[in-house]
């Protein structure tokens, strides 16, 4: 049995992987970077760490992911109009599919788990 993968105070997590720019800009440049805490087999689940600054994007979620939200603000608005407000300390569940676009307004940082 594999042992569990622990990260000790995410906000205060320093040495990042660049991870890029979202490919998927709309205004701005985001770039992203982050920490990788866990990776199964085949590359599912994944967990870690992830830091995006701001900027307007297309956002379309390929696999299930929850969110908790640390640091920073920005607002998803789903295809249908619904609008989520994020703030630090907001938890959030994306489903397989959804779609709609992501405006950071001040960097965000959030652990997350996609399955």
């Amino acid at each position: 049995m594999p042992s569990a993968a622990v990260m000790t105070d995410p906000l205060s997590i320093t040495d990042l992987v660049d991870w890029g720019p979202i490919p998927t800009m709309l205004e701005g440049q985001s770039l992203t970077s982050g920490r990788l805490l866990w990776k199964g087999p085949g590359g599912r689940p994944e967990a870690g760490l992830w830091v995006c600054t701001p900027g307007r994007w297309a956002c379309h979620v390929t696999a299930d992911e929850f969110c908790h939200f640390l640091a920073g603000r920005a607002t998803y608005v789903h295809d249908s109009g619904e609008v989520i407000e994020i703030f630090p300390d907001t938890a959030a569940f994306f489903p397989e599919g959804w779609r709609g676009e992501c405006t950071v307004h001040e960097t965000v940082r959030k652990v997350y788990m996609i399955r």
